[in-house]
Parts: C-alpha cells; structure tokens; sequence
C-alpha cells in the first residue's frame, strides 16, 4: 500500500468521476493528494473522507493555476504528480456545436491541460522531477461523431503530452508525461451519455453491475489503476505514451 508514498499529487476535477477514483487510489497508495474541483462541497467531503487537501479551482482559468502551485508549494513544498483530469463532454455534432460550446470545451480540456503542465513543470523542476498524467480517451484515437469538441480536445491533449515528454526529456528535467485514454467507463458523465444517445439509465436498472458488464463498460479503479502505475516510480522508464483503458473497443 505504498506505490507512491509521500508524493505529493494533485488530481483536478477531483470530486466525482475519474477524477475521485484516481485521488482515491492514490490516498489508499500513501500519497498526499490534493484535490482540485469547481465544486467546493463535494469536493471538501471526499476530501475529509479519505485525508485528502481540497482547492476549489475552475481549470480553465488561468490564475487559478498559480494560485494552486503556490498554495502547494506552501503547504507541501514540493509537487511530484499531475493528474490534469478535469473535463465535461457536451453532445454535439459538427453540424450542432455553438462556438460558445466548442471554446468551453477546449478551454476547459486543452486550455487548462497546458496551463496545468506548465506550471507543474516549473515546481517540480525545483525538486528535480515528477510525472505529470494528461487524461485523454478513446475519442482522440478514433474521434465520436456526437461529440466533436470533445474529441477534439481529446486528440489535443494526446499531442500536447509527446510534445511535452519530448522537451523534458530533451531538457534532462527529470519529468515524465503521459496520457490516458479510458473508453466506456461507469462515471456520471458516461451515464448521462448513455441515457441520451441510447435511453438506457444504466444507475436505474435493476441490476446496474449485469447490466454495465453487458454494456462492456470499465469501472473507475481500472483507469485509476493505470494513473497510480503512471505516478509511480514503476513506470520511470515510460513517457510520452499513450495508455489505453477501453477493453479492445478501439483495437476491434
């Protein structure tokens, strides 16, 4: 229960979901997690819950990146793990999607996962290293025709992330990044996507796990597992890769 003991690790888009999943994980592997949401009540109480630190942030504002490395440094004096998590997934077409959707998206997706890197990677240098874990999905590998900003985004991130492993890497700076790709996984973001597109209430079912199993949808460890691996020192030899979490869907 020690894979990554001690590091200090924060997790945006902390209070639900993947998000919630990894800090989970990673408290329960010995590291002192920080947790970041725009919603500050759920957040505070799954925080308290598992002895977690709680910062509100909305990622797609770029002060709130500095006032979160600084409030760390304070606190913690070093960072060691980034998990840039935070996301939403609106239904939307080429034909459908407003300019007002497509710039939330990428600001929320593509905006903050750099504004997130870069600032990561100016404390960590001051320590001598970390990892940082970019969250993409299956939709930057193979693109989904209901939702084009988010695919978009999600193919961003995937090249943001060997762009910045190859400059760290170049530059000796002892940071490793890499990205995770989850297919269907059983989050509250999944569920709404389910009950729209398809009408199936996957949490209204009589027997929700048969019925998620049936589906050939992931829980939330399974990705949260591959962020601990990411995190730890296990995978030093790994960076700049792309970590699919979808079950074959994307190989079939």
């Amino acid at each position: 229960m020690d894979r990554v003991i001690d590091k200090v690790i924060i997790v945006t888009g902390a209070a639900s979901g993947l998000g919630l999943a990894d800090a989970n994980v990673l408290a329960r592997e010995g590291a002192k997690v920080i947790m970041t949401d725009i919603d500050p009540e759920a957040g505070q109480a799954h925080a308290d819950a598992i002895g977690a630190h709680f910062i509100t942030q909305d990622v797609s504002e770029e002060a709130s990146w500095a006032q979160v490395m600084d409030e760390v440094e304070k606190s913690f004096g070093r960072l060691d793990g980034l998990v840039n998590n935070a996301g939403i997934a609106p239904i939307a077409t080429i034909e459908s999607t407003t300019t007002e959707v497509w710039r939330r998206v990428l600001g929320i997706h593509l905006d903050a996962t750099f504004w997130g890197c870069q600032s990561a990677i100016a404390l960590m240098k001051k320590t001598g290293g970390g990892s940082i874990v970019n969250m993409s999905s299956t939709a930057a590998l193979i693109g989904l025709g209901p939702y084009l900003a988010y695919s978009a985004a999600k193919g961003g991130i995937r090249s943001m992330t060997k762009s910045i492993a190859i400059h760290c890497r170049q530059e000796g700076l002892g940071i490793r990044c890499n990205s995770v790709h989850p297919g269907s996984i059983s989050t509250p973001m999944v569920h709404k996507a389910l009950k729209s597109l398809t009408g199936t209430d996957l949490m209204a079912e009589e027997d929700p796990e048969k019925t998620r199993l049936a589906l050939g949808i992931g829980e939330p460890e399974d990705v949260a597992n591959m962020v601990l691996y990411l995190l730890s020192d296990e995978s030093k030899h790994v960076t700049g890769a792309e970590m699919v979490v979808d079950n074959g869907d994307t190989v079939i």
